[in-house]
C-alpha cells in the first residue's frame, strides 16, 4: 500500500523543501500521510475548479504549485472562499500538498518543464543558486582510536555528501611530537621525541558546522593538543536555480518564435506577447515560469537573445528593450507554470512504477475570461 508519506516523500526528493524561499509556504496544507492514495491530481492552482476535479475523479491528493494559504491566517471558516476550499478538501479524503519556490529552483522544475515545451535544449540556470560552502577536515590520529574519533565526525554531521553520508579518506602513516615543559601528553614523556602510528583522515563539512565538528573531533581525540587543519573550498556554482538558459535548434526570427512559444502552450485570453524588433533572430533564449520582471537584468547578462517570463510590467519592458536587452515575450502565468504539472506527475509515475495513478489537470485556472482587441482603432 502507498500511503500519503510515501508520495511526498518522492516529491520532496525532487522538490527539497528546503530550497522554498523564506517568504513561501509550502508543503501539505492538509491530510494524514498515513492514509493510502492511489491516484493523485496535478495542477497550478488549487481553486473551485481543480477541488472539484480532484473528487469528480477519485484522487486522494491534490498536488498544487500555487500555495492555497501563502499569507498566514487565523482560522479557516467555512463560509471563506479559501476555508470552504480546505473544508471540501477535509471532508471528501483529499489532500492537498504545494509545491512552489522549491520547484522553481529544482533541477529539472518549473522552468526546465518550461523550456522543454518551447523546444530549447537546457544549458543551465538563469540565476544559480549559491553553491554549497563546504570545508575539508584533515586530522591525525593514533590507529586505535581512529575509530572512534571518525564516528564522532560524523555524529556532528561531518561527512555528508549529496545522498552519501559517513564519508571520509584515511591512510596510515607515523606522526612524531617531543612534549615539552608544561605539557601532559597522552602518550609519551616530556622531552623525548616520539613517533606513533597514525591515521591521517579527511572528511566534508557543510561550513556552518565547523564550530560543532571541531568541538567533537576535541572532545574524541585522545591527544592533548589537536592536530588538524579547515581548507575552505570554494563554492562552484550551482545547477540550481530560478530560470533556465537554453538553446534553439536553429535561429528564427522573434515572430516566429513568439508563435512557437504560443504554439507551447495551453490557449488563453492573455495570449502571447512579444517586445522587440519582430525580425531579431533568436537562438539563446532565457526562461522564467512564473513572474519574471525581476530577472531582467539577469538576462541582460546572460546574453541571450529573447527571454520568456509572465506578468511583465510597461515601465519596466519598455525600458528594458529600449536598453539594449533581450527580446521579450510574456505568456500567461498559469500557462508558463502548467508545463511541470507533467513533469511533477512524472515524478510521482517513476517513483511508485505505475501503482499510483496521476493526472494532470486540464482546467484554466487562468483568472483571466476574456481577450479582446479594438476594432475600431480609438475612433
Amino acid at each position: 500500500m502507498t500511503t500519503l508519506g510515501d508520495v511526498l516523500a518522492a516529491l520532496e526528493r525532487a522538490y527539497p523543501p528546503a530550497t522554498a524561499e523564506s517568504w513561501d509556504a509550502v508543503g501539505l496544507v492538509c491530510g494524514d500521510r498515513s492514509e493510502p492514495v492511489s491516484r493523485v491530481l496535478f495542477c497550478v492552482d488549487a481553486d473551485k475548479s481543480t477541488v472539484d476535479e480532484a473528487v469528480e475523479v477519485g484522487a486522494q491528493l491534490l498536488v498544487a504549485h500555487h500555495p492555497l494559504l501563502l499569507r498566514g491566517v487565523t482560522g479557516v471558516p467555512a463560509d471563506d472562499p479559501k476555508g470552504a476550499l480546505v473544508h471540501r478538501l477535509i471532508r471528501s479524503g483529499v489532500a492537498l500538498y504545494t509545491a512552489h519556490t522549491n520547484a522553481d529552483a529544482a533541477n529539472p522544475g518549473v522552468s526546465d518543464a518550461l523550456a522543454q515545451a518551447i523546444g530549447l535544449q537546457v544549458t543551465g540556470p538563469l540565476t544559480p543558486n549559491p553553491g554549497r560552502e563546504l570545508d575539508v577536515l584533515t586530522t591525525y590520529v593514533p590507529v586505535p582510536d581512529a575509530g572512534k574519533v571518525l564516528d564522532a565526525l560524523h555524529a556532528a554531521g561531518a561527512g555528508a555528501i549529496g545522498d552519501y553520508r559517513d564519508t571520509a579518506w584515511t591512510v596510515d602513516g607515523t606522526g612524531q611530537f617531543r612534549p615539552v615543559e608544561g605539557a601532559n601528553p597522552a602518550i609519551g614523556s616530556v622531552g623525548e621525541l616520539e613517533r606513533v602510528p597514525e591515521t591521517r583522515i579527511e572528511l566534508v563539512l557543510d561550513r556552518r558546522l565547523r564550530a560543532d565538528v571541531v568541538k567533537a573531533l576535541r572532545a574524541a581525540h585522545p591527544y592533548e593538543e589537536v592536530a588538524f587543519n579547515l581548507n575552505e573550498v570554494p563554492a562552484l556554482p550551482s545547477d540550481t536555480g530560478i530560470g533556465r538558459i537554453g538553446v534553439l535548434p536553429e535561429p528564427e526570427p522573434l515572430r516566429v518564435f513568439a508563435q512557437r512559444v504560443a504554439d507551447a502552450l495551453p490557449p488563453t485570453e492573455w495570449g502571447v506577447r512579444a517586445a522587440g524588433d519582430p525580425e531579431r533572430p533568436i537562438r539563446t533564449v532565457a526562461v522564467c515560469g512564473g513572474a519574471g520582471d525581476s530577472y531582467l537584468s539577469a538576462a541582460t547578462r546572460a546574453g541571450v537573445d529573447a527571454y520568456v517570463t509572465s506578468d511583465l510590467r510597461h515601465h519596466p519592458a519598455g525600458e528594458h528593450v529600449a536598453g539594449g536587452g533581450p527580446a521579450l515575450v510574456d505568456v500567461a502565468h498559469w500557462a508558463g507554470e502548467w508545463p511541470w504539472c507533467g513533469q511533477a506527475a512524472g515524478v510521482v509515475r517513476a517513483a511508485f512504477g505505475g501503482t499510483v495513478d496521476v493526472l494532470v489537470s486540464t482546467r484554466r485556472t487562468d483568472p483571466w475570461t476574456v481577450g479582446a482587441t479594438s476594432r475600431t482603432g480609438g475612433r
